[in-house]
């Protein structure tokens, strides 16, 4: 090899080397960085409407004055994402869930036919019967509510789509439960 081929070798090395440290240097002084004051990541936290402090805790309605002022079609319109799961007539089948005909003061847990879960048979020795605090209860989260229920809906977060849905199922009975009377204010 002559020494014009060597040269042009190491010329070419060299000029690799001297390409790639001048990068590397380049690189560092583009995309520099400082080290964080503080680790992690900030979050940032939509503050409640109602001045900062904890949501109050829904109290139960009282079921003596919002019951004969419910909206009853309102309540059965909400209840139309139920048959999907549920029926509403008298004697008609259990679906995927069961028929809710005379639903308001029945023992949880015990329409003939449907195979309840363990949580809801349970639920019904520990109350006895829909009363509507617990409807209203379980309604707005089953799953909170009664655990292991097979019941996959979500609930109604709103309490006068609740207060609705329970009218509603109070007039699907051959005898209605009793209104209670207007609480003493």
């Amino acid at each position: 090899m002559d020494d014009l081929a060597f040269n042009k070798i190491a010329g070419a090395v060299l000029a690799t080397a001297l390409a790639a440290v001048g990068l590397e240097e380049l690189s560092a002084i583009v995309y520099q960085s400082e080290p964080a004051a503080k680790p992690g990541y900030a979050v940032q936290v939509a503050s409640a409407e109602s001045g900062g402090g904890p949501a109050a805790p829904e109290l139960p309605p009282d079921w003596g004055t919002v019951l004969p002022t419910a909206d009853i079609a309102a309540g059965k319109t909400t209840t139309a994402v139920c048959q999907t799961c549920h029926n509403f007539d008298k004697g008609g089948p259990n679906m995927t869930g069961p028929n809710l005909y005379g639903v308001v003061g029945r023992k949880p847990g015990t329409h003939p036919g449907f195979a309840y879960s363990a949580g809801m048979v349970a639920m019904g020795e520990k109350i006895g019967a829909w009363s509507y605090d617990d409807l209203n209860t379980f309604l707005k989260g089953p799953q909170a509510d009664v655990s292991g229920t097979k019941m996959t809906f979500t609930g109604l977060k709103k309490q006068d789509q609740r207060i609705n849905v329970i009218a509603y199922l109070r007039t699907l009975s051959g005898s209605r439960a009793p209104m209670p009377p207007p609480k003493a204010v």
